[in-house]
């Protein structure tokens, strides 16, 4: 059995940007890829709302993904393929970040990931370093990421930049799905679904 930890925010959490709320397992991208891959692989759902890359928040608390990703690779001992796919909430104004900033704290995780001997006979875990989508329509969130549209549009080039980098494989998800207009930072169901496919196409194709 393949192992696959999908770290993550609030879109791998699973919220619901009508209700506020979280998807059921089965509607979550995580538990579409579940369902895709089958009984041959485990899926491991690691999904917080807020998380940033490396950045500790000052206002809300406990979300810095670097601070929890070692303990939570550990944990999950052996990985075969961890998915990061963060950077959304870096781009929130307290933090000041450009886009090019937040896909170098996305490396600094992968390089984290590439370090470590959470694999199986003890090797690194595989990576599939996943851009996230550009944001859409702010409504209640749009003093919170002042200026965030125009940063996240740049995602795809600095994080495939990133990915050639550490040479690790690459999800530019802005190809696969759109954030929802309801907030313009949350992913509807339908989003879920084609991004929870085209992560099991991937997972398929790096595994073997």
């Amino acid at each position: 059995m393949k192992t696959i930890l999908c770290f993550g925010d609030s879109n791998t959490w699973g919220f619901d940007p009508a209700t506020k709320e979280r998807f059921s397992r089965e509607v979550r991208w995580t538990g579409v890829l579940q369902q895709e891959l089958g009984s041959q692989y485990y899926v491991i759902e690691e999904g917080c709302n807020g998380r940033t890359t490396l950045w500790s928040d000052p206002i809300e608390g406990y979300k810095n993904g670097q601070e929890y990703l070692i303990p939570c690779l550990v944990s999950h001992d052996p990985i075969d393929l961890v998915t990061l796919m963060l950077g959304t909430n870096d781009l929130k104004t307290r933090f000041s970040l450009s886009a090019f900033d937040i896909a170098e704290s996305a490396g600094a995780l992968v390089n984290i990931v590439q370090k470590s001997d959470c694999g199986p006979q003890k090797h690194a875990p595989k990576i599939l370093l996943m851009a996230p989508p550009s944001i859409a329509k702010l409504t209640e969130y749009a003093e919170m990421f002042e200026g965030a549209k125009a940063k996240s549009r740049r995602f795809s080039e600095h994080y495939r930049r990133v990915a050639q980098q550490y040479g690790c494989e690459l999800l530019d998800t802005a190809e696969v799905i759109v954030s929802s207009d309801l907030d313009g930072i949350h992913l509807e169901a339908g989003e879920h679904k084609k991004l929870g496919l085209a992560v099991a196409a991937r997972a398929r194709q790096i595994l073997g």
